[in-house]
């Protein structure tokens, strides 16, 4: 069994930002050299996460505006006391989605649905520079 892990770099503007990174995923997945396996993504950050969606202004709009609705980031935080930082609806929010997704790949291609995306989702408040962690693993 071989493990292969890559970097994936993205520049994000922050407040629900969201990028899709399916086809720098199966690049690396590509590059690895493997053929049958599963690949994980993770966002070493505690205001960002992973998820599915497809991909279209629509359901990313439903997207950022589910979030506004059930974590609005006008209200008051505990997080915000502490830090004054304005960011605690931000970890809110990521804890929701989640901070990695595995995906299995056959014969090299992901096994996403046919509408099926893999997104990154930048809640912070502001602009960021984000390094996630791919790690492919399989034969």
């Amino acid at each position: 069994m071989a493990v292969k892990t890559f970097s994936l770099s993205l520049n994000t503007r922050g407040d629900a930002d969201i990028h899709d990174i399916t086809d720098a995923i199966a690049r690396q997945v590509a590059q690895s050299g493997i053929n049958d396996g599963t690949v994980t993504v993770f966002c070493p950050s505690s205001t960002s996460a992973l998820t599915t969606i497809e991909y279209e202004s629509g359901a990313v709009n439903d997207l950022r505006r589910l979030f506004d609705e059930i974590v609005p980031p006008n209200r008051e935080y505990a997080h915000n006391a502490r830090w004054h930082d304005g960011n605690g609806h931000s970890h809110i929010r990521a804890s929701l989605l989640g901070p990695s997704l595995t995906i299995p790949f056959v014969n090299g291609d992901l096994t996403l649905g046919t509408w099926q995306q893999v997104i990154y989702v930048d809640f912070d408040n502001k602009p960021r520079r984000r390094e996630l962690v791919i790690q492919v693993i399989g034969e």
